[in-house]
């Protein structure tokens, strides 16, 4: 199983972080068909091949991704749109 992690630091208000989280959460529902679940300020991310958290605290996104082998072939592509969406969303 393969995967990716990316932590980027953030001076904006929980509230928007938590707003962004949602979005990005939305979008890969969309995109790549996960369902996602909150749990105070995580959101658990699920779908075939896709098993994340995503977490904001102490000015840190912190998120883990695991990937199954079918999806793993994706890992770059997937990688890079949840890096540009946090680079374009969250400050």
């Amino acid at each position: 199983m393969s995967g990716f992690r990316i932590t980027k630091p953030y001076t904006m208000p929980k509230e928007d972080v938590r707003s962004a989280a949602q979005e990005l959460a939305e979008s890969l529902a969309r995109e790549h068909g996960v369902r996602s679940r909150w749990e105070g300020d995580k959101v658990r991310i699920k779908g075939a091949g896709v098993d994340g958290v995503m977490s904001f605290h102490d000015g840190l996104i912190d998120i883990s991704v695991k990937l199954g082998l079918l999806t793993s072939m994706f890992e770059g592509s997937i990688r890079n749109e949840v890096q540009s969406f946090l680079d374009e969303h969250v400050t």
